[in-house]
């Protein structure tokens, strides 16, 4: 049962941000997605997006990646921070891909989260956007304010995420993650949060 409080929360949301799907990661199919979000910690989406525009050019499938060698791939990719060991983890994704999924995306967690450089998040993106399976994505932006609007008081990840499971309905999990990060970086920042523009502000524990 969604207490009356979180329903209104997304109705709120719903008529800000809308309920159509969409993902900020730039992507053709599962395993650029994999790599994309692979590349997408601790670095911007717009950035990952100019940066994956070039490195499918040249690798554009998990066979070509696994062949890769460690510094040319560490070269297109430079510029997301972290390079090193990103590179050596999508060269050793794609390689496990290649050789025990003949080049396709497993649509497990289990399968996933085995998978060189992938976490639960980098799994929930892909179960969420590719498989269409509900599931919620705890990034930055969902950790902060999903505990900002009391729908969590852990700080720990895989808790936040089974806090939200219990919170919200299922057809919102993967649209709770979109609408949060565009909350939180139009609004609901992490330092300098607009709290005199928020529409959400009367369901805040911090205001």
């Amino acid at each position: 049962m969604v207490e009356k409080r979180t329903t209104e929360i997304l109705d709120i949301l719903d008529k800000q941000y809308g309920t159509k799907m969409y993902c900020f990661l730039e992507y053709k199919n599962p395993f650029e997605l994999l790599i994309a979000t692979i590349l997408s910690a601790q670095c911007t989406d717009k950035r990952v997006n100019l940066v994956t525009r070039h490195l499918f050019k040249h690798y554009p499938d998990a066979f070509a990646l696994a062949r890769a060698k460690l510094n040319e791939v560490e070269e297109e990719i430079r510029e997301v921070g972290f390079y090193h060991n990103k590179a050596m983890n999508i060269i050793n994704c794609a390689g496990m891909l290649a050789e025990k999924y003949n080049g396709q995306v497993p649509d497990t967690m289990e399968e996933l989260t085995a998978l060189p450089g992938v976490g639960r998040k980098t799994a929930n993106v892909i179960l969420g956007n590719v498989y269409h399976i509900p599931s919620i994505v705890v990034d930055t932006h969902v950790k902060r304010i999903s505990g900002r609007l009391g729908l969590t008081v852990n700080t720990e990840p895989e808790k936040i995420e089974h806090d939200l499971e219990k919170a919200l309905p299922e057809d919102h999990w993967i649209l709770w993650n979109l609408h949060i990060i565009t909350f939180g970086r139009e609004i609901c920042s992490a330092q300098r949060p607009k709290c005199e523009m928020c529409f959400l502000r009367q369901y805040c524990k911090e205001k």
